[in-house]
């Protein structure tokens, strides 16, 4: 199961939140500062954040800004004790799930919950794509572009100036190092 970040300075908001999602099958662990939690944690993996908007040392924003410069796979949803709206909106925008008004209720905390697995599933997805996609050379690269566009071997070898026998091979290697079987999956994956 991913797992569940809650970064809050509030002690008593984060063991209320880890109560409640731990009851619920949840794997959670708890940050009580921002630093911390972007030193440690690993922002590469399937879960979700549940961060808190306003802190001391280093706000939720910089957090959530940080973890998108890091390019970060976990979904993000602000905890306020404040109604932001401006604030919300502009991060919503930016990609957060969701904006929840401390106490969080029950209800509205498991969706944006649910959503948020989603997307983060979502982001694992197109990270370990984009991770296999590096491992391509250049010309694999545009051999690959050249099939997403429909050509046949042919008329990559003619395009590409090599004989088609290179391009079967180049082909192939795109194929196992993407972790395809087939054309179909190879599209699929790359449109992702």
């Amino acid at each position: 199961m991913p797992l569940i970040h809650l970064v809050d300075d509030d002690i008593a908001v984060t063991d209320a939140c880890r109560f409640l999602l731990e009851s619920l099958g949840y794997k959670v662990k708890a940050w009580h500062d921002g630093e911390r939690f972007l030193a440690q944690a690993d922002l590469h993996q399937s879960g979700v954040l549940l961060l808190d908007i306003r802190m001391p040392q280093i706000e939720g924003t910089h957090v959530y800004a940080q973890m998108r410069e890091r390019n970060s796979t976990l979904a993000v949803i602000f905890l306020t004790a404040h109604g932001e709206i401006p604030q919300a909106v502009e991060q919503m925008k930016l990609g957060a799930v969701d904006f929840l008004q401390k106490p969080v209720a029950t209800a509205p905390l498991m969706a944006a919950l649910q959503q948020g697995l989603l997307q983060s599933e979502l982001l694992c997805t197109r990270r370990q794509v984009q991770l296999r996609y590096a491992t391509l050379t250049s010309r694999e690269q545009m051999i690959a572009q050249w099939v997403m566009q429909g050509l046949i071997n042919r008329d990559i070898a003619d395009k590409a100036c090599v004989s088609v026998r290179t391009v079967e091979v180049h082909r192939a290697k795109v194929m196992e190092k993407m972790a395809v079987n087939n054309l179909a999956e190879l599209v699929s994956l790359l449109k992702t």
